[in-house]
């Protein structure tokens, strides 16, 4: 069994570089150019197979972590929704399998909310990861709820909509790196590649974001 487990840790370690290389080429090369659409396919090959690998690890003996199986669900949706919002770009209704994917992210995420609020009623530090993780994906299914709703509302939404997600799963790459390849397992390991990418996704989205609401037809 500890055969098993660690060609799949090997599998899911070259997969998770093979996103996070092609990740950092994306947000670097010009959006919308050839190369960055080639790096973004290979992102989403290597960040899709990486999580759904971390998944079952996170169960099996001596490597359980309820955590860290929450996160690689968290990494797949994120590439997910990252991915789907391209299709906004001319299409003005989401459909069921994109109310899916967020619905069951968000009934995730207020587990893990409710899971963290637990943890530091009973003293455990795990606890504000849970919270942390848990409240950002609330944040974010709210937000695709919203977009869903009118994704023609202002111009290049879906623009916006696709960096911010696409960037939430290249930060979930590099956590992954700090913590589990750098070994270094501190709080602000956890918490600061997301604070410093959520400063990269407002300056993205105010910069390809109208401030002008783009009239549609009633």
């Amino acid at each position: 069994m500890e055969e098993i487990i660690t060609i799949l840790i090997y599998i899911h370690a070259f997969l998770g570089g093979i996103g996070l290389t092609t990740g950092i080429v994306s947000i670097i090369v010009k959006k919308g150019s050839s190369f960055h659409k080639k790096s973004g396919k290979l992102f989403t090959i290597g960040m899709i197979g990486s999580s759904l690998i971390s998944i079952p690890i996170a169960f099996m003996p001596n490597h359980e972590n309820l955590f860290l199986a929450l996160i690689g669900i968290f990494t797949i949706y994120l590439v997910l929704v990252g991915n789907r919002t391209l299709k906004f770009k001319i299409k003005t209704n989401a459909d069921i399998t994109d109310k899916i994917i967020s619905g069951t992210m968000f009934c995730l995420s207020v587990a893990m909310l409710f899971t963290g609020i637990y943890n530091l009623i009973n003293s455990s530090s795990i606890g504000t990861l849970y919270v942390f993780f848990g409240g950002f994906g609330i944040f974010l299914t709210v937000s695709d709820f919203r977009f869903y709703r009118n994704p023609q509302k202002t111009k290049n939404a879906w623009l916006a909509a696709h960096i911010g997600r696409m960037m939430g799963a290249l930060i979930a790459s590099i956590t992954a790196f700090i913590i589990a390849g750098l070994g270094i397992q501190h709080l602000i390991a956890w918490t600061l590649p997301t604070l410093l990418g959520t400063i990269y996704i407002i300056y993205w989205k105010r910069k390809v974001t109208p401030n002008t609401s783009v009239k549609t037809e009633q």
